[in-house]
């Protein structure tokens, strides 16, 4: 890989006021969303994602401290996976609450940056599809199931969807993509 790999400013910020407004950076708009769209817009920023990992520079980083389009690839398929776990839990538990999950000490751990693009991008497809066929499940009974991250704050299914969704249509905005 080229250039150097300084680490990562963590991200620290509560990203739950997406859920309210749209997101300046992005554009998202989660409110112009519903649960039932989430199978296809899932599948249909996965497909994005694996244009993105087939790009040459996919591993380079755009600045010494900003993720390259592959880390944040590899951050998106643990992402899908990730909001899969915690979709299936509101479904099948009453209010669970969400293991804490650092994601800045797995992009290090897992060595995001010298993971191999091409295999990311089926990992991606693969975890997006999981998730989407767990969405895909969710009715009208179902989308306001409840669920707390360690922190406190409450999701319902829906609500959840919608703010995985906007991680990673941010992350597209943030390889230049979105």
């Amino acid at each position: 890989m080229a250039g150097t790999r300084d680490p990562i400013v963590p991200d620290t910020k509560d990203w739950t006021w997406v859920l309210d407004r749209p997101c300046e950076e992005c554009g998202f708009d989660a409110t112009a969303h519903q649960v039932a769209d989430l199978p296809r817009l899932l599948h249909d920023t996965a497909m994005t994602w694996s244009q993105v990992l087939a790009r040459r520079d996919a591993a380079e980083r755009p600045a010494p401290a900003v993720w390259s389009p592959l880390e944040y690839g590899a951050h998106v398929r643990d992402v899908h996976v990730l909001f899969a776990q915690r979709v299936r839990l509101m479904l099948d538990e009453d209010t669970p609450t969400f293991a804490s999950w650092d994601q800045d000490a797995t992009a290090v751990e897992d060595d995001y940056a010298g993971q191999d693009p091409a295999t990311v991008a089926v990992e991606l497809i693969e975890a997006a599809d999981t998730v989407a066929g767990t969405y895909s499940t969710v009715t009208d009974a179902t989308r306001a199931r409840r669920g707390l991250r360690s922190n406190g704050d409450e999701f319902t299914v829906e609500s959840l969807g919608r703010y995985h969704l906007h991680d990673v249509v941010h992350h597209l905005h943030d390889v230049g993509a979105g």
